[in-house]
Formats: C-alpha cells, structure tokens, sequence
C-alpha cells in the first residue's frame, strides 16, 4: 500500500447481518494496521491488532450507514499520516496511522454477513 492509494468495497449487507469486518493486513506478520468492523445497530469499530495485541478501540462517529439489507459503497484513502474512510460518497472517520509501515500493508481481507459486488485495490 502507497500514500494517496485508495481502495473501494462495494457490496451488499444481507438482511439478517450482524457485522462484517475488512482489515488491511500485513501478510508476513499478521499485523493488521487498519480493523473495521460495522456492527448492525452499535456502529462502526476501528482498531489496529500489532505484535500480538488490539489497540484501543475508536468507535464515535456522526452516523451509521450500514444496516442489514443496504448496499454500502466504501472509499478508503491511504494518507501519509491517516486513512480518510468515506462511505456513500460522506466522509465517515479519519485513521491516523499506528502502523507507521503502511507500505508494509500486503494483503485486503474481508469477511462476514456481505455480498461483495465490487473491489478495487
């Protein structure tokens, strides 16, 4: 992963979804430097899991846009200090980076109660 890349998800949340998570990973350690996780109804989760352990979670944000049953269209912008998250064309929250070797970043996994139309690294 470089600065100023940006990655978009496009899918589908199934009716009966209770969350679903995409992680920007580094293969070779399993570090993860970006976790989100929308939770249905509780909102949207962010944390970083480095040699072995979570971080502290962040969850405030000013909305929620998924919700079982709605089709979701994420941007997410790799900066030189932050990722920009942007869901729907609004922009959802600000990462700063804890992993500081974004470009270590080698692997995109993404997992749970969606149907994925559209992937774009």
């Amino acid at each position: 992963l470089i600065a100023r890349r940006t990655i978009i998800v496009k899918g589908y949340i199934l009716p009966t979804a209770k969350n679903f998570i995409i992680n920007f990973k580094v293969g070779s350690s399993g570090d993860i430097a970006l976790h989100i996780n929308p939770r249905m109804g509780e909102g949207v989760v962010r944390n970083s899991f480095m040699n072995g352990s979570w971080g502290s979670e962040e969850r405030k944000i000013s909305y929620n846009p998924f919700g079982p049953g709605q089709f979701f269209d994420l941007s997410i912008r790799c900066g030189t200090d932050r990722f920009k998250v942007f869901a729907n064309g609004q922009h959802l929250f600000d990462y700063s980076h804890r992993f500081q070797a974004f470009q270590r970043i080698d692997m995109l996994e993404i997992k749970g109660d969606i149907t994925l139309s559209y992937v774009q690294i």
